[in-house]
């Protein structure tokens, strides 16, 4: 088994790790195409509800096709459908539709770095509590960190490109043509397993370390 992501996280990171890493992922695609469907209704368009996409179903969100590489490789996406044309802010409209996403990602990855950072300054000193708790809501911060951080980015399909689409009528054109969605594909698999996959991975880690240290406060000085 060797190679396959699940064994070699369990062994090389723990199961704390692989449990919280298969739970966030998970729960942070759901909220985050969510938050697509939300903002989406709020503008007009009723197309989450008319397919029935506004659920914590992740096969909904995801597909069995998502679910499938996520068993294989650890990494997974989802998609939330929604008809530009029916929101009630035009261009706007879009742009907070696409944003909401990101947004939720940052909100979770805010609200869970400081419940870690107030369980290390304030809650009891016991391994349960002070590794695998704090070690569990850390994963789930600095992964949404970097899922706000990677779906910002113009590349179609990220959300970067429908803000950009709302922003400059060229960006929307070009984005219309089926061999520029192709070859956005195409970049962000080279980004996610490049160089650069790996700068945005360990940002998100340095950011979400950080923030749980500053909330947490210096160590406790020795009586």
């Amino acid at each position: 088994m060797s190679g396959w992501w699940v064994h070699d996280v369990y062994n090389n990171a723990g199961p704390v790790i692989l449990l919280s890493w298969i739970f966030w992922v998970l729960l942070s695609i759901i909220l985050h195409e969510l938050a697509h469907g939300w903002a989406a209704i709020l503008e007009g368009d009723q197309t989450p509800r008319q397919l029935q996409r506004m659920t914590m179903n992740p096969v909904v969100h995801m597909g069995w096709w998502s679910l499938g590489v996520f068993a294989l490789a650890g990494i997974a996406w989802g998609a939330m459908p929604v008809d530009p044309s029916r929101f009630r802010h035009g261009r706007f409209g879009r742009i907070l539709v696409a944003l909401a996403g990101p947004a939720m990602n940052l909100a979770i990855a805010l609200v869970v770095l400081t419940v870690a950072g107030l369980i290390r300054r304030f809650g009891p000193e016991s391994e349960i509590i002070q590794g695998n708790l704090v070690t569990f809501l850390v994963t789930g911060g600095w992964l949404n960190l970097l899922l706000c951080m990677l779906n910002l980015l113009p590349v179609p399909p990220l959300d970067g490109s429908n803000v950009m689409a709302g922003l400059f009528g060229w960006y929307r054109n070009l984005m219309r043509n089926p061999n520029v969605q192709m070859g956005g594909m195409l970049i962000l698999i080279v980004v996610v397993f490049s160089g650069f996959g790996a700068v945005l991975f360990g940002t998100a880690q340095l950011i979400g370390v950080s923030y749980v240290n500053l909330v947490a406060g210096p160590p406790a000085a020795m009586p």
